[in-house]
């Protein structure tokens, strides 16, 4: 459809209507495709001045607009704009995605990315207006010549080039065998404490600065180095595995005049290719022609959207003509040129020059990488883009490196370390440089003169690096492998949760990344799509409402209700499927028994007044329908008796009861979003002519006889049928004379021919037939939630976590799940896009009064006893956002001058000025907000929504969804989570977490997600402790050695110290611990909140868990000192040498920091303790083994502590001196943790004092859905809101039907295969 804006007179373009404009005259040009379809054309006028007069007459609570058309009748609609349910829905703002992705400029991106954007947009743009740049197509493709491509290249880094054509392989690993050590190597240099510690090393080198042997640097970077390696050769071989998976698919390409057996990476740009039934696409590809009437193509495209309803696609007519054949196609030598290779997956545009003929090719000829082939034995087709150049891989967007919350942190602290590293070491410089000068110079202290004639600057200078190297420890070398070891070790616990096993689709939950689990326990928004993600993709028939009965409730054979659960047994039924589960025994009896004929005509609408379309398969009847309601409906009423069974062009024949019947169709008036309903006017096998018509409530009461029956019952029914949040669809008929009809075929006859605005004379000619109608009845579907989605969000806003909905699909029916899952409340106050427009408007005006006037306005916008909720369409979104591009001025204008640009680029930055307060106006706004629902959001819209909130609200999001369109938003979020299970995997493929329904959520963030958080908010702070302790010991042993970075400690116990002694206990810590169990988390969402303020890890807690090592290394040193001091052994000697107090004060720092982590961990299992103790008792036997006679014999040089350990542990005052520093370090810890508990104890410790009684108790059962309370004097129908056109033209024109013999007769054992997801979301 092209939208051409004609300007009145005198009219500043930007006043359209919604921005203060006095009116545009809208008009949509009409077109017809190749099958026969019309598009819209209509002449539109909209006075904005009656609209302006209108909201003031009612004091801006109700709009009236006067929508003329261009046969003159007038419309007048009012709507009441803060009305959850009574949303004007004939507004264009609410059922129109209004622009593609790429008409929207992304602010919030880099500016490397902004530059691709823009040319991306450049090209989309030209797509969109059907233009190309330079009034050509810039893609060629020949069709059999591989040579044609490789004319067309491209220069990369100013002089390699390449084909501007990519090949059909794709690669997502990052090393191959020759590149992965000098690459990895490079990466892992990049981190700042690696490459650190590398210049370490190289200093440890130089005898005249190092006190500390190499190894002592070199052994734990290996370590580092070694285990990071690893892991990321795991990754990458998954990678590899999954790239030659995907490469290595089998397809057909046409070779030498025979199609043969090739894999998806030998693909190239103008191959002919063969696609049999439920292959998976390989490439964008041109249909060439099909083994289906007029070569349609059915695809499922499960892989871009998640939706596994059919769409079909055509082929052009030449080719479907002339192109069946292998010869036929080996002849084929026609030239396409097109668009440039874009993300615009709902555009195509490209020309065929074929025998001196050009064709127009458009996207519904074009069959996208990703898709699956359905019910189409074979297709032909050429590929025009391939591997990276195709639409899904564009729509992917750009990966970007993900980061958590406490990565950031936990870098500022590390250099924040550095920098208290180096004054520390600067100031022990200045002592060293003012000792050698006053004290240690060979006058005063001729004992310790080495022979060198340095000045005391110099020495000074030489003690700086020598500091530099004894307090590395106090940057952490091994805190970065550590805390990847950990998230690895979290992550496999996903991935070994059975209670995140969706055994149905036999899918495990999957952690895809390794460095994010921790901010899972952080997350405040949760931005969710609607198919797929909250829905299971499927209607299913649950109520009807039969003239004023209402059906559906448990019931028994004689209509009394029971509470006897029982599913009704249709064995009875031949061509029942066994798919509808149906409880009310009453209904079969009512239909069976002929008591009410009115279920009987109920029934054969349903079976009677479709498009639906049925193959048969192996004795099975399969119907494919173009949206789930209707497969839905015709499946209820198979299996209540009336079986669709075939149709022609002409005819359609149903089983009644067990008797075939065979009507003969007349006219088929088809459904589409103005009309809202669908006709479909029969002759019976008796000759009597029906209409018979469904459709929306709304309208179907509208078109009633007066005198039609059961109105106000039926009525009632709807009500209640929309208290449970089903999708309701009225019935009825109407029996037409003869003489009428042929009146009324004439006027349909010449509708149907008429060269200009076709659809707008079919309605006329439809609406003087749909009239007079006679109410049957209502269906009521559900659009089935996946289990336990209601639970799921209600236990994740008591966590305090928002979660916002972004749906491409239309308002009605993202309002109806909204209500269904329990994200949306009858206490709620709902605002749509013009009212939120409308706050926004407010705040500013309020702000500039507050900067005029000195008396403060009131900013709050909401009451403060009200629940707001928004619910915007794409379309308010983008006018509210400020989002929308302008087109250029086509017109010459001459050059600007300086002036004039400086003026420009003023106001141009005025401007960015002004939108960006608008849109952080907006995200404070709905972040006020209960719920938030975005509906006809584009990809980009979603991911515009999320980056928002990123950037003005500073908070950790969470993005989840099942298919391509979720691709961006998954990528913009903090944490990405893919709905996998489905057939549709390119969400999963670019998640990092992945699992198979909605309810695994809660237990990922409020189980997974806080354990990890508390885990490693647990083992950083301990971490930042033990190397305080440890190393500050130095620090107060250099005002006893004259500042001369002398070691307190033996060279190996500081090389071993974080990679055996203290190691393992906090990382089994960080891999197992648990303040209370799963199940009181999930009890508990309260507990979640801490995370999300960063309450357990932050710079305060910082700078606690600093000042407790600093005390504990001077507890450490200065209890042995003072032991050491004046003391004699039982044997008269005092061991008071340096090797003993080496030795004494390693072994307290030992047994305390092993002892403080055990009072840090919360869950005890036997891995707890022996972690502890063994790590005690692996250090005494290494103590022992390196201070033995044997190995210094051996390595004379490297182990100088002979018999220390054996001579000093064998003094029991020295027992009693590490003893009394455990004491002193750990008692006050114990007892600061005992008084907090009682006299303010956090929620955690009152769970834990409680946690018997909560865990012997049983959960609470789950509430029943509350019903909410819909306005009573607007009737809706959401089935016909979510409704798409559908297969009318196809069937009247013949071209989808086959031409076969009678179909065989269907067995019990038939079933029926509904196809599910016909909203893109």
């Amino acid at each position: 459809m092209l939208l051409l804006l004609s300007r009145k007179p005198g009219v500043n373009p930007e006043n359209s209507p919604g921005r203060g404009g006095e009116g545009w005259l809208t008009t949509h040009s009409t077109s017809r495709g190749r099958g026969g379809e019309l598009k819209n054309s209509t002449t539109l006028f909209t006075s904005t001045k009656s609209w302006r007069e209108g909201k003031k007459s009612n004091n801006l609570c109700e709009r009236r607009e006067i929508l003329q058309h261009s046969t003159g009748t007038t419309k007048v609609m009012s709507t009441d704009r803060f009305s959850s349910i009574d949303d004007d829905d004939d507004r264009g703002y609410d059922d129109v995605v209004p622009y593609s992705d790429d008409e929207t400029d992304n602010e919030l991106d880099s500016s490397n990315e902004r530059l691709d954007d823009t040319e991306q947009n450049r090209i989309n743009q030209q797509t969109e207006e059907g233009k190309q740049p330079k009034n050509e197509y810039t893609w060629k493709v020949k069709a059999n010549d591989k040579n044609f491509c490789d004319q067309f290249t491209v220069t990369k880094y100013g002089c390699f080039k390449k084909s501007k054509y990519s090949g059909n392989a794709i690669r997502t690993y990052k090393y191959n065998v020759f590149t992965f050590l000098p690459r990895n190597l490079m990466e892992q240099f990049k981190r700042a404490a690696n490459a650190y510690f590398l210049i370490l090393l190289i200093l440890q080198a130089i005898p005249q600065i190092s006190t500390l042997a190499w190894y002592t640097t070199l052994v734990p970077l290996l370590v580092v180095l070694g285990i990071t390696a690893v892991k990321d050769l795991i990754d990458d071989i998954a990678r590899h595995k999954m790239d030659k998976m995907i490469n290595n698919r089998a397809c057909e390409v046409l070779q030498d005049g025979r199609f043969k057996p090739s894999k998806w990476r030998n693909i190239k740009v103008g191959d002919i290719v063969r696609l049999r039934r439920d292959d998976f696409i390989p490439a964008d590809i041109q249909l060439l022609s099909s083994s289906e009437p007029n070569s349609l193509c059915y695809v499922e495209t499960a892989e871009l959207d998640g939706e596994t309803n059919l769409k079909f696609k055509m082929s052009l007519e030449v080719t479907d003509k002339l192109l069946k054949t292998e010869k036929d196609l080996e002849s084929f030598d026609g030239l396409i040129e097109c668009e440039e290779p874009n993300n615009r997956l709902d555009k195509f545009t490209g020309t065929l020059y074929w025998r001196n003929q050009s064709y127009p090719l458009d996207i519904n000829s074009i069959l996208l990488r990703g898709c699956t082939v359905r019910n189409t034995d074979t297709t032909h087709g050429i590929v025009i883009f391939a591997g990276a150049d195709s639409k899904i891989m564009r729509n992917g967007g750009k990966t970007t490196f993900k980061r958590t919350k406490i990565d950031q942190l936990m870098n500022y602290m590390v250099y924040m370390i550095f920098l208290f590293l180096i004054l520390l070491s600067t100031g022990l410089a200045i002592g060293h440089t003012f000792w050698q000068s006053e004290i240690g110079n060979f006058t005063r202290s001729w004992y310790l003169d080495d022979g060198e004639t340095d000045t005391p600057s110099y020495r000074g200078f030489i003690a700086f690096w020598g500091y530099i190297i004894v307090m590395n420890t106090m940057v952490p070398i091994s805190l970065y492998v550590s805390v990847e070891v950990i998230r690895m070790g979290q992550s496999y616990f996903i991935n070994w949760d059975l209670q995140m096993y969706y055994a149905e689709k036999d899918t495990p939950a999957k952690a895809r990344t390794t460095t994010l689990t921790e901010q899972l326990g952080q997350i405040e928004y949760i931005f969710s799509d609607k198919t797929g993600t909250l829905t299971q993709n499927i209607m299913a028939f649950k109520k009807c409402s039969i003239s004023g009965t209402s059906y559906g409730e448990v019931c028994n054979a004689v209509g009394d209700r029971t509470d006897k659960v029982e599913l009704v047994d249709f064995s009875w039924n031949s061509y029942a499927d066994g798919q509808l589960k149906f409880y009310d025994h009453y209904l079969p009896h009512v239909i069976r028994s002929g008591k009410e004929p009115t279920a009987a005509e109920f029934f054969k609408l349903l079976a009677l007044c479709h498009t639906v379309m049925v193959e048969d398969i192996n004795g099975q009847m399969i119907y494919q329908a173009a949206s789930p309601d209707e497969g839905a409906l015709v499946t209820a009423a198979r299996n209540l008796g009336f079986a669709f069974l075939s149709r022609t062009q002409k005819t359609i024949t149903i089983s009644e009861l067990g008797i075939k019947r065979t009507y003969q169709v007349l006219a088929i008036l088809d459904f589409n979003s103005d009309r809202k309903r669908m006709s479909i006017i029969l002759r019976d096998p008796e000759g009597n002519i029906k209409l018979y018509c469904k459709g929306a409530d709304t309208v179907i009461y509208e078109r009633l006889h007066p005198n039609s029956p059961n109105n106000e019952s039926t009525e009632e029914t709807l009500k209640e049928f929309a208290n449970e949040t089903l999708r309701t669809l009225c019935l009825s008929y109407k029996d037409i004379g003869e003489a009428e009809f042929a009146e009324w075929d004439k006027k349909f006859k010449a509708a149907s021919v008429s060269t200009s605005n076709r659809d707008e004379a079919l309605d006329r000619v439809y609406e003087e037939i749909e009239n007079n109608l006679l109410l049957l009845g209502a269906t009521a579907i559900e659009d089935k939630l996946q289990d336990g989605v209601p639970e799921t969000i209600e236990t994740l806003k008591r966590g305090d976590i928002k979660i916002w909905v972004l749906t491409g699909d239309k308002k009605e029916t993202a309002e109806n799940i909204g209500f269904s899952c329990q994200l949306l409340t009858h206490e709620m106050t709902i605002y749509d896009g013009e009212a939120v427009s409308v706050m926004l408007n407010t705040m500013q005006s309020n702000r500039a009064k507050m900067m005029r006037e000195p008396n403060p306005y009131r900013s709050d916008i909401f009451r403060s006893d009200e629940k707001p909720a928004f619910i915007i369409t794409g379309s308010w979104l983008n006018e509210i956002l400020r989002e929308k591009k302008r087109r250029k001025k086509k017109w010459f204008r001459r050059p600007r001058t300086e002036d004039e640009k400086r003026k420009q680029m003023e106001k141009d930055q005025k401007d960015e000025a002004a939108k960006e307060k608008r849109q952080k106006d907006f995200v404070d706004l709905a972040c006020q907000c209960t719920a938030v629902v975005c509906c006809r959001v584009t990809p980009k819209q979603k991911a515009m929504v999320v980056s928002l909130v990123k950037k003005y609200k500073k908070a950790i999001t969470l993005a989840i969804g099942d298919g391509a369109n979720d691709v961006n938003m998954i990528k913009t979020a903090h944490i990405g989570v893919g709905i996998s299970g489905q057939e549709g995997m390119q969400a999963v493929m670019s998640s990092d977490y992945a699992f198979g329904q909605f309810r695994f959520l809660q237990r990922l963030l409020l189980v997974h997600g806080r354990w990890s958080y508390i885990r490693m908010c647990k083992f950083l702070r301990y971490f930042f402790y033990k190397n305080f302790a440890f190393t500050l010991v130095h620090f107060w042993y250099s005002f006893f050695n004259g500042f001369s970075a002398q070691t307190a400690y033996e060279n190996w116990f500081i090389t071993l110290y974080n990679v055996l002694y203290s190691s393992l206990p906090v990382l089994v810590v960080g891999v197992l611990d648990q303040d209370v169990t799963d199940k009181l988390s999930l009890r508990f969402p309260k507990l979640y909140i801490p995370g999300q303020k960063d309450s357990f890890f932050n710079f305060k807690m910082f700078f606690v868990s600093l000042l407790h090592g600093v005390v504990m290394s001077m507890v450490i040193f200065f209890i042995p000192y003072g032991a050491f001091l004046q003391t004699m052994g039982q044997d008269g000697e005092a061991p008071t040498d340096y090797q003993s107090f080496a030795v004494t004060a390693a072994s307290a720092l030992i047994i305390t920091v092993n002892f403080q982590i055990a009072l840090d961990t919360s869950y005890w299992t036997f891995v707890n303790a022996f972690s502890v103790f063994g790590s005690i008792i692996l250090y005494f036997a290494i103590m022992f083994d390196l201070h033995s006679a044997g190995i210094h014999i051996l390595f004379p040089s490297v182990f100088t502590f002979t018999g220390a350990a054996p001579n000093a542990l064998r003094q029991p005052y020295l027992w009693l001196t590490i003893i009394l520093t455990v004491a002193i370090c750990l008692l006050p810890v114990v007892a600061v943790r005992f008084l907090m508990q009682v006299v303010s104890p956090s929620d955690t410790d009152k769970i834990q004092m409680h946690r018997k009684k909560y865990e012997i108790e049983l959960l609470p059962k789950p509430s029943r859905p509350s019903s909410f309370n819909r306005n009573a004097s607007i009737r809706r129908s959401a089935y016909a809101f979510s409704h798409q056109r559908g297969y009318a033209d196809l069937i009247s024109s013949g071209r989808s039907i086959r031409k076969k013999g009678l179909r065989p007769e269907p067995g019990v054992s038939s079933r029926t295969h509904e196809t599910a997801g016909a909203n893109a979301s």
